[in-house]
């Protein structure tokens, strides 16, 4: 009778075991791959998160996500795309341009939402806006508007300048589109500029060196991965030319760059969370319209702005959402 028991038990063990996995199989599995670190965009990937609970998802258990970063080693991006689709997740967010142009080419039929992407018509990965057609959806930073806010701000920070650097990497799907807006917004204004393109870390300290031959006045820093990654350096190195940098993201001043125009990303990361939820309930990434932002943030460094030698108009600091002093 103990070992009949004993094997009734033992049954009822590997039956209990097999329904819990089975349990564990029916919860969502969904990815996410980032070009830089999990610590680098921290606040996004929080706003995610909280995007996920606020639709009643919580990590671990009724939804399971596959993080991989790649910590700027962009080789490694495809090897997780193909990974994560082995692993049949029903979804891929890619954390910017980069990550998503990887992972299309990467993958065969998952579907993926972009936390956010400058222009995804312009990059090929959308066909509009409002149809967005094949399997890739989500959140666009309306760079027109960006760029042009931009370069209107740097010109009330520093009245009457004339030579404008652009800091990019050109491995970025967005770069050719990101610099013709400023170029085109820059236009009537006269103002030259000196497009620099930086693909290692060696090229941070040659592209300001370059700027500084040009007797650059101002810079403006595009979306990048890589130039997140470096942020510090380049703001030391900002810092080192008091050189008036405008950059992409509030990260950048946090770190203590001067200004930052952009969307804000942080809400952009948490509304990506609305598409997850749509595509696991049967919606078609295709048939999901992309969406803009609802606002942008102006950020600006008063202590920065000291250290070059700087003084920030008051038309500026009245307009700014944030202001570090």
């Amino acid at each position: 009778m103990v070992l009949a028991g004993g094997c009734r038990a033992l049954a009822f063990g590997i039956l209990f075991g097999c329904a819990v996995n089975v349990v564990a199989q029916n919860i969502p599995r969904i990815g996410f791959i980032g070009a830089t670190s999990q610590n680098t965009i921290s606040t996004r990937i929080a706003a995610f998160r909280q995007g996920l609970k606020n639709l009643g998802y919580v990590e671990g258990k009724n939804i399971v996500v596959e993080y991989r970063w790649s910590e700027g080693r962009d080789e490694r991006l495809a090897t997780f795309a193909a990974e994560l689709e082995q692993l049949r997740v029903a979804v891929i967010v890619t954390g910017g341009p980069l990550v998503t142009r990887v992972v299309r080419q990467a993958t065969k039929s998952t579907p993926i939402v972009m936390a956010f992407d400058s222009d995804p018509v312009s990059s090929g990965f959308v066909d509009s806006l409002a149809r967005p057609g094949g399997r890739i959806t989500g959140l666009s930073v309306n760079a027109a508007e960006m760029s042009g806010k931009q370069v209107d701000v740097l010109r009330q920070i520093i009245p009457g300048f004339s030579r404008l650097a652009v800091l990019g990497d050109s491995k970025e799907p967005s770069y050719a589109h990101s610099l013709e807006q400023i170029k085109h917004a820059s236009a009537a204004l006269g103002l030259r500029i000196q497009p620099l393109d930086v693909r290692a870390s060696h090229g941070i300290e040659e592209a300001f060196a370059a700027a500084r031959r040009e007797r650059t006045q101002a810079m403006i820093v595009l979306p990048s991965a890589y130039l997140l990654l470096a942020r510090s350096e380049i703001v030391t190195q900002a810092e080192k030319q008091r050189l008036p940098v405008m950059y992409w993201a509030q990260d950048y001043v946090d770190a203590g760059g001067l200004v930052s125009y952009s969307a804000n990303i942080e809400d952009l990361y948490r509304r990506a969370a609305i598409y997850v939820d749509k595509i696991l309930k049967g919606a078609k990434p295709g048939e999901l319209a992309v969406e803009q932002p609802y606002k942008f943030e102006l950020v600006v460094s008063v202590k920065a702005a000291k250290r070059i030698g700087l003084t920030i108009p008051m038309s500026v600091l009245t307009r700014a959402d944030r202001v570090i002093q």
